[in-house]
């Protein structure tokens, strides 16, 4: 049974509020004329380049990946205790983070 103040109530409840709160922005905001400006991509004083802006995530991904290995890792040994299994887990995490830093 559901209780009334379980997590994926307050989840349902918060959909419908928000959505109840888009519907009533959408037609609260203010329409624009149309015009070629809005569409194009200019900013700063200055026209963007032909290529692409922004070069991906792909250099930042073994760094995000690192940075969660390390800290769901931390929290795997943090909520155990103190046996071998923790140490072999830690001697994984660790050749996994050298593997992973080395490339």
């Amino acid at each position: 049974m559901v209780q009334p103040f379980s997590p994926p109530v307050a989840f349902l409840v918060y959909l419908a509020l928000v959505a109840v709160l888009l519907v009533i922005a959408g037609a609260a905001a203010a329409r624009g004329a149309e015009s070629e400006l809005k569409n194009s991509i200019y900013g700063s004083g200055e026209a963007a380049r032909a290529g692409s802006a922004a070069p991906g995530y792909r250099p930042f991904f073994l760094t995000a990946f690192f940075f969660a290995m390390l800290h769901l890792g931390a929290l795997i040994v943090g909520s155990g205790g103190l046996t071998i299994v923790t140490g072999v887990y830690i001697a994984g995490l660790i050749l996994s983070l050298v593997a992973l830093a080395l490339g």
